[in-house]
């Protein structure tokens, strides 16, 4: 039986110097049920999938199911437990809010502004993610420093606070490139989206998400309508403080 570690920033320091592997054994070891991969499976968290099975098998896997991920997301995870042999714990929005949103603000309001796009990010992707993560002490997720600006200083390890209670999130493929990822995969035959192969870079729910250019920055094709904001942030609110209006 794990025996939890104090969740502290000297043993998220502690961390930072392990590798992926190692990060997820002993996340198994001294956590056992209280920590997991939290992931959209886009490519990165296909990789994390991979390396965990070998590394630490038995570690929990989650998702956030919005209800309005692209097909090709769905069958990507029905295809990961079958090859991994694993149970995909999915999270899902409070119907009633979702359906207080429609009838209030209409069914497609993130064309409308930033404002109410957020808000429903923060309905369907937050929210559901605040409840997987009150059953963890350990969060893995799939950031990389090279995925936007403003993601190049994320740290492998820190202590974060969701909600008044603390918890280590981990970044365990931080310091991978792109290239690093799409080599492992490669050479792996790790499971992968079909929308990489239509252009996608990104991957979130459909409509919100729309595949990129050559010369456009990786996160260009999430909410493209608001790409004239500049606003290199791109993010739901799952890994920023979230919105409501």
């Amino acid at each position: 039986m794990a025996v939890a570690t104090e969740i502290s920033e000297a043993v998220a320091h502690d961390l930072e110097d392990l590798s992926a592997e190692d990060l997820f054994r002993w996340a198994l070891e001294n956590h056992g049920p209280r920590a997991g991969i939290l992931t959209s499976f886009q490519d990165t968290g296909c990789a994390m999938i991979d390396l965990m099975a070998k590394a630490a098998p038995g570690l929990r896997v989650m998702t956030v199911d919005t209800w309005r991920l692209p097909d090709e997301t769905y069958a990507l995870m029905d295809e990961i437990e079958a090859r991994y042999a694993l149970k995909i714990e999915r999270f899902e929005p409070d119907r009633a809010k979702i359906d207080g949103m429609i009838a209030r603000h209409g069914e497609y309001l993130f064309f409308d502004t930033k404002a109410k796009q957020e808000y429903c990010c923060n309905l369907r992707k937050v929210e559901p993610n605040d409840r997987a993560l009150e059953s963890l002490d350990v969060w893995f997720t799939g950031l990389r420093r090279d995925q936007s600006e403003f993601r190049v200083n994320t740290p492998k390890a820190q202590v974060v606070d969701r909600h008044g209670r603390k918890l280590i999130k981990i970044a365990p493929l931080v310091d991978w490139t792109q290239q690093d990822v799409n080599a492992y995969i490669e050479e792996r035959g790790v499971p992968k989206s079909a929308l990489y192969d239509q252009g996608y870079t990104s991957i979130g729910c459909k409509i919100c998400t729309t595949p990129t250019l050559p010369h456009e920055p990786a996160r260009a094709g999430r909410w493209r309508w608001f790409n004239y904001l500049d606003d290199d942030s791109k993010e739901c609110g799952i890994h920023v403080a979230g919105s409501g209006i």
